[in-house]
């Protein structure tokens, strides 16, 4: 496992735009503590984000992994071009060659994505921390650990949505194609959703649609708008129901798993079926 990951990390390595996405990747990460310096006007008076009880335990951990969880494009570009620059450079045949197995090529992809996955986690894991303990109200120890699942939420959908870049890499060979098919499934998916919505109703729709490899990846984290303490305040003030279960379930996780076992399991299919 350590060879293989020393040799993707050797060609990251002499990637030059590699390491600006990746380290984009990561200053954008940094910028989340920046949200606590918003402030807005509102019925004339000042409010500060801070203020919204979004870095209070344990709510700040579904903020923050949600928040970062957008950002997971920049480094979605560092694997798709990973993978394009494969064929384009002839590093695959020439891997393959000096005895690499198609089966061992695939796995170095893999571990690096769920490298990137746990170093990005860690990373938010901190933040979180800081930010938490800066800020939140709440820092007794069962109150701070209490949804720190949600970082675990992040790091598995990290890895499915990574998981799903590599395996169009594979399939299209050039990554901007494989972004723009990745774009495309995107509305695909939505397209599904509106048909379903129309002819079954909202609740049979979301129960096929969480089984959609983009729909699977989002459900294990649910935005966390409808949590904020100004949004509770005006749906009690008009009696508006916005219940909504935030909780991350083991078949969102399951499903999301198995999304992650087809991708790589295609990726390996394909290089085997193709002539390098």
């Amino acid at each position: 496992m350590l060879r293989l990951l020393q040799i993707e990390f050797y060609k990251l390595k002499h990637s030059r735009s590699s390491k600006i996405l990746a380290l984009a990747y990561f200053i954008l990460l940094s910028l989340i503590a920046l949200v606590t310096s918003i402030k807005f006007s509102l019925g004339g008076r000042e409010i500060s984000v801070a203020d919204m009880g979004i870095f209070n335990f344990p709510i700040i951990w579904h903020f923050t992994t949600y928040i970062a969880s957008m950002l997971k494009f920049f480094l979605a570009i560092v694997i798709v071009s990973m993978m394009s620059n494969e064929y384009s450079n002839r590093t695959l045949k020439q891997n393959l060659i000096d005895g690499l197995s198609k089966k061992e090529f695939v796995l170095s992809k893999f571990y690096t994505v769920i490298a990137f996955s746990l170093l990005s986690a860690i990373f938010v894991f901190i933040l979180t921390l800081i930010l938490g303990y800066s800020f939140s109200d709440y820092t007794e120890f069962s109150i701070v650990t209490r949804e720190v699942s949600f970082v675990f939420a992040y790091f598995l959908k990290l890895v499915a949505f990574f998981s799903f870049c590599l395996f169009l890499g594979v399939l299209v060979k050039r990554s901007a194609f494989a972004l723009g098919f990745l774009f495309v499934w995107w509305i695909i998916e939505n397209i599904f959703y509106g048909i379903f919505r129309y002819q079954l109703g909202a609740d049979i729709s979301k129960a096929i649609l969480q089984f959609f490899p983009l729909e699977a990846m989002s459900n294990l984290i649910d935005r966390p708008v409808e949590r904020l303490d100004f949004v509770q305040a005006a749906a009690n003030q008009l009696q508006a129901n916005i219940g909504v279960d935030y909780a991350l379930h083991w078949y969102e996780v399951l499903i999301a798993s198995l999304w992650i076992f087809l991708f790589i399991y295609g990726t390996l299919s394909l290089l085997k079926k193709r002539d390098l």
